[in-house]
């Protein structure tokens, strides 16, 4: 005779990176679970930290935090009499997994990892976790102390396996399984498998939910029993849009089913590889006479050497194969915009010493770029006048020091100069603003607030682009020469990092080849230019503090820095993104471990508040990044959006569980040294 479960599945709108939103969600979840007298209940695929971490993944920090949310779940009162199965990444034998931890009254009783990976479209997951492949094999787990002290227990099953409760058997998938071929629940059934579960973090695409439905009906179809599936809500962080669904199907057909749209919220055994036979050599049966090769002493380039080649080689490629006749580059007379003018008169070096060497394809390219089939390129002063536009854009805030640096950085590297002034622009788009509105926005100096003066400092901003592409496509037309320009982006890898650019301003390029490249290397490559081009102008740009030159001057001096405005320094930032993206530290990694690197310079508190400084402003901004021009790779913390530094663009900036764990780090770390402090770190 049969007997009745009660069992519930949910779509829950969790956000990547947010364990205090997260726990609340899932506990609401389990308590309405409870109350409608279920049993078991189920949750979406890595719903503990969110499924939309992406390179979060790699950071021990992520690791940790759903530990400690987990032990917060196992602990709590409205966890107990009901069997809760939720998702989080688990490290097993140093591999990182995808998993299911499924608990009952503070007893973990399997964890189990995903087997089938999602990894087309949108989907990445290989690049974070790896597949379960030991088919009906469990493993002993080692919990992490915070979890032990709830639980009591030291191991736990790991692996793929069933529960078999007194009345029935449960087996479990996550999300991609349900839909590869040989899904698990069919083996799973033919063993006796009764109720099937299936945690996903399955976004919307038109027409996919009947795909979804049908595949959850036909896996009990055949073989009977209930099918479960429980998927995330929401936006999570990124470009997708996670569309719920959850259901519940019996003997093939749809019992229940939850809202789509909602606002609701890896010793190893040597074997021999299969051999290839193939009936030629690549030895000659008289080769006593063939010379051998002797070594050779590799010539390593320096960091400035690199700049100047590897870039300079990019942008030529770029050039001649997208067919433009050349650059255009807002130069602002700083270092940025004058290390990518740099490296482009480097590569009119480059392109003049491989024609002097015989190079006939540079040649060729060369003529097509200028439109002249007689030319040849042997002054890259000259070559570049005719390739590159270099273009000041004055405005009231601008000095005159930086006007006539780059005016004379132009003259030294042979680009085609100009000077304008952007004020009559700025003026007629803020006057469009103050005739509609009937008000009139001011610089903080004269006493306006935060957002006027940010307002009018984007504008000068987003105008200067506006410009520059209008530039590139018509000064060739004005000189009487065919084609248009390219234009450069000139933001380096820390401002991008921290954020530090206006949306849409002239740092929005076709391309940027420094835009992989710190501050500290972008200042060494201007000195290896002076010293090697010969570029007497540069000296000025290096001394100068580096300046967006958009608030207004105070006795026609500077008033504005770039460190200031940012709050932290182009060295520190340089350390926070390695620590980032390369040391994969969340804010409490970083924290730890830059209390040991500044411990002669920052008490930890201090060390606290420059994190969450960083870690505040990078998530703030961080939406900038899918916007980034594509940029030349030369950084391995480089915060790419599109490939390379997978994350979301929105964030809980409070970043408060993160937050907390360091405050908690700094208060033992201060009563260890006598220090009574009440607040907390800022």
């Amino acid at each position: 005779m049969g007997r009745a479960v009660t069992v519930a599945t949910c779509a829950l709108n969790q956000w990547a990176l947010d364990f205090d939103g997260n726990l609340e969600r899932v506990l609401r979840s389990i308590e309405i679970a409870k109350s409608k007298g279920a049993r078991y209940r189920l949750g979406p695929e890595l719903e503990i930290c969110g499924y939309g971490c992406s390179d979060h993944y790699y950071e021990s920090d992520t690791l940790l935090h759903s530990f400690q949310v987990l032990a917060k779940l196992l602990e709590s009162p409205v966890t107990q009499d009901i069997i809760c199965d939720v998702g989080m990444p688990v490290m097993h034998r140093n591999v990182r997994y995808n998993c299911r931890v499924i608990f009952l009254n503070k007893n973990i009783l399997l964890i189990r990892p995903k087997i089938t990976l999602a990894n087309a479209g949108n989907y990445r997951e290989l690049r974070w976790f790896t597949p379960w492949n030991k088919a009906r094999h469990v493993e002993e787990y080692f919990l992490p102390r915070i979890v032990q002290e709830v639980t009591g227990q030291e191991t736990v099953p790991f692996g793929d396996a069933v529960l078999a409760t007194k009345d029935t058997c449960l087996g479990a998938e996550i999300c991609e399984e349900l839909w590869a071929p040989n899904s698990p629940h069919i083996e799973m059934g033919l063993d006796g498998v009764e109720i099937f579960t299936n945690s996903s973090g399955s976004h919307h695409v038109l027409r996919k939910a009947h795909t979804r439905v049908d595949l959850v009906n036909s896996a009990t179809a055949k073989n009977g029993g209930i099918y479960i599936l429980a998927n995330q809500k929401g936006c999570d962080g990124d470009r997708l849009y996670y569309d719920g669904c959850a259901m519940i199907s019996v003997n093939g057909d749809t019992v229940a089913q939850g809202s789509q749209f909602s606002l609701d919220d890896v010793a190893s055994k040597v074997c021999p590889y299969p051999r290839v036979k193939v009936n030629f050599a690549l030895s000659c049966s008289d080769d006593v006479a063939v010379p051998t090769c002797m070594p050779i002493q590799w010539r390593h380039h320096s960091p400035e050497e690199e700049i100047c080649l590897g870039p300079a080689c990019w942008l030529w490629d770029y050039l001649r194969r997208s067919k433009q006749a050349g650059f255009l580059l807002p130069l602002s007379g700083g270092i940025d915009s004058s290390a990518t003018a740099c490296i482009v008169y480097s590569m009119c070096h480059q392109v003049c010493l491989a024609v002097k060497n015989g190079n006939a394809e540079v040649l060729a390219d060369a003529r097509k770029i200028v439109n002249d089939e007689t030319y040849v390129p042997e002054d890259p002063r000259e070559f570049c006048r005719r390739i590159f536009t270099t273009c000041y854009m004055a405005s009231e805030n601008s000095s005159q020091d930086t006007c006539n640096r780059a005016k004379l950085l132009a003259e030294q590297i042979g680009s085609y100069h100009i000077n304008l002034n952007i004020d009559v622009a700025v003026k007629a788009i803020v006057g469009i603003f103050s005739m509609v509105t009937g008000r009139s926005p001011r610089f903080s100096v004269y006493g306006g607030s935060s957002r006027e003066n940010l307002a009018l400092q984007n504008v000068q901003a987003r105008i200067r682009m506006v410009l520059a592409y209008l530039f590139a496509q018509l000064t060739l037309w004005t000189r009487g020469m065919p084609g248009g320009l390219l234009v450069l982006g000139s933001a380096n890898v820390d401002e991008s990092l921290r954020g530090y650019l206006t949306k849409y301003d002239c740092s929005s390029a076709d391309i940027n080849p420094i835009g992989g490249i710190s501050k500290t290397d972008l200042k060494n490559f201007i000195q290896y230019c002076i010293e090697n081009f010969q570029l007497t102008s540069l000296r000025s740009i290096m001394s100068a503090p580096p300046t967006a030159e958009l608030e207004p001057l105070v006795d026609g001096q500077l008033s504005q820095t770039d460190e200031a405005d940012m709050g932290m320094t182009y060295a520190e930032l340089s350390v926070y993104g390695k620590l980032r993206k390369i040391a994969k530290a969340g804010p409490y990694s970083m924290f730890c471990k830059l209390i040991s690197i500044w411990k002669e310079i920052c008490t930890p508190r201090e060390v606290a508040s420059k994190v969450k400084h960083f870690f505040r402003m990078y998530s703030i901004n961080r939406h900038k990044m899918t916007t980034l021009t594509p940029a030349y790779h030369a950084e391995n913390y480089s915060p790419d959006d599109n490939r390379f530094d997978l994350r979301p663009f929105l964030y809980n900036t409070t970043w408060s569980w993160q937050f907390r764990c360091i405050d908690k780090q700094v208060f033992n770390l201060e009563r260890k040294e006598g220090i009574s402090h009440v607040e907390d770190v800022d």
